[in-house]
C-alpha cells in the first residue's frame, strides 16, 4: 500500500504538536481490541542524521560512539511519525495516557550518522492487553532501497477487560498479551547508575520528546506522578549501550518495560551472557534487589 509520504523532506516532523494534537483527538475514544486500524503508512523518504545530532545522543544514553550509530536511533527518528498516526482522529486508541510496555529492534547491516534513510511508520495491529488494549506500531528503515533496521513497539491504552466473564466449562480462554508471568531470575548486577533530576530534559533535548511526565515534578504531579519519570527509551538505549558489543553488525534487541524509574534515582544494571547473546535488567536500588525497571534480550545470531 503506497505511504503518505512528505516528499525531500530530510527530517522528521516535530513530535509536540503531535502530542498535543493527541490530546484533543483522543476525547470520546472507547478503545477495544476489535476496532479498525487505519492502513495509513507515514514515510519521510530522505533522513539525514548528522553527527553532531548523533553525538549528543550518544552521550546523553551512555554510547560510547556515534559511530556506528546507536541501534535505538532509528526509533528516535521514527516516533514523531508514530505520534502522527497515533494523534489522528481515526486512529482507534486516545495518544493521552497510552503507555509504551515493550520494542523489539532489528538491525540487519550497521548504521552510520552520515547515511540517508527512508522512514516508514504504520500500525500494524490491536491486541487485547489484561489491562486494556495494545497497540503495534512498526518503523522500518530502507538504505538505497534495502531493510536495514525495523522497530516494533507496543503502546497500551488502559480500560476494563473482561476478565472477570465467566468461562464457559471446558474451554480456555486465549491468553492475553501481558499476561503475568513468573517474577524475572535475578541477574547478576555489572554496573549501578545515578540517574539525576534532570535526566528527563537532557533527553528530551536530544529526542524531542517533551512530554510532561519527564521533565519536572511541577508538570507530572498532575499526570499522576510524585516527580518526573526517565523515559523508557532512555532506559532502554541506556542498557542497549552496554549489552551490545561495539561493532556488531547484525542483532535483535528487546525489552518489556515493567516499571517507572522516578528520577533522581540509583538503578542497576544487571546482565548475563547467552549462547546466542546475553540478557539484561535494570532495577532499583545500588544492590538491584528493588523492582524491575526494564527487562530484556540481546541476540546477534539473527
Amino acid at each position: 500500500m503506497p505511504g503518505d509520504a512528505a516528499p525531500g523532506r530530510s527530517r522528521p516532523p516535530r513530535l509536540l504538536p503531535a502530542l498535543a494534537k493527541g490530546v484533543l483527538t483522543g476525547i470520546g475514544k472507547h478503545p477495544r481490541p476489535d476496532a479498525a486500524l487505519p492502513r495509513t503508512r507515514l514515510v519521510l523518504p530522505a533522513v539525514r542524521i548528522g553527527l553532531g545530532r548523533a553525538a549528543s545522543y550518544a552521550r546523553v544514553c551512555g554510547y560510547e560512539a556515534a559511530e556506528p550509530l546507536p541501534v535505538t536511533y532509528p526509533h528516535i527518528l521514527g516516533f514523531p511519525l508514530a505520534a502522527r498516526l497515533m494523534s489522528a482522529r481515526d486512529f482507534p486508541l486516545p495518544m493521552l495516557g497510552l503507555v509504551h510496555t515493550g520494542i523489539e529492534i532489528t538491525q540487519y547491516v550497521p548504521l552510520h550518522p552520515t547515511d540517508t534513510l527512508e522512514l516508514t511508520v504504520f500500525a500494524g495491529a490491536l491486541r487485547a492487553h489484561r489491562r486494556g488494549t495494545e497497540v503495534v506500531m512498526t518503523t522500518e528503515a530502507r538504505r538505497g532501497g534495502a531493510l536495514v533496521w525495523h522497530d516494533r513497539s507496543t503502546y497500551l491504552a488502559r480500560h476494563r477487560t473482561p476478565g472477570s466473564e465467566t468461562r464457559t466449562p471446558g474451554k480456555e480462554r486465549p491468553r492475553l498479551s501481558g499476561t503475568p508471568s513468573p517474577g524475572p531470575r535475578e541477574l547478576p548486577v555489572r554496573a549501578q547508575w545515578r540517574l539525576p533530576a534532570d535526566l528527563g530534559r537532557r533527553h528530551a533535548a536530544v529526542s524531542g520528546d517533551y512530554n510532561p511526565i519527564h521533565l519536572h515534578a511541577l508538570t507530572a504531579r498532575p499526570l499522576g506522578f510524585p516527580r518526573a519519570i526517565a523515559h523508557g527509551m532512555w532506559t532502554f538505549a541506556r542498557c542497549a549501550a552496554e549489552a551490545v558489543l561495539p561493532g556488531t553488525a547484525t542483532l535483535r534487541i528487546s525489552a518489556e518495560f515493567r516499571a517507572p524509574v522516578l528520577l533522581p534515582a540509583t538503578v542497576s544494571y544487571a546482565y548475563e551472557t547467552t549462547r546466542t547473546g546475553g540478557t539484561f535488567q535494570l532495577r532499583g536500588g545500588p544492590d538491584g534487589r528493588a523492582r524491575v525497571h526494564l527487562e530484556g534480550r540481546v541476540e546477534t545470531d539473527v
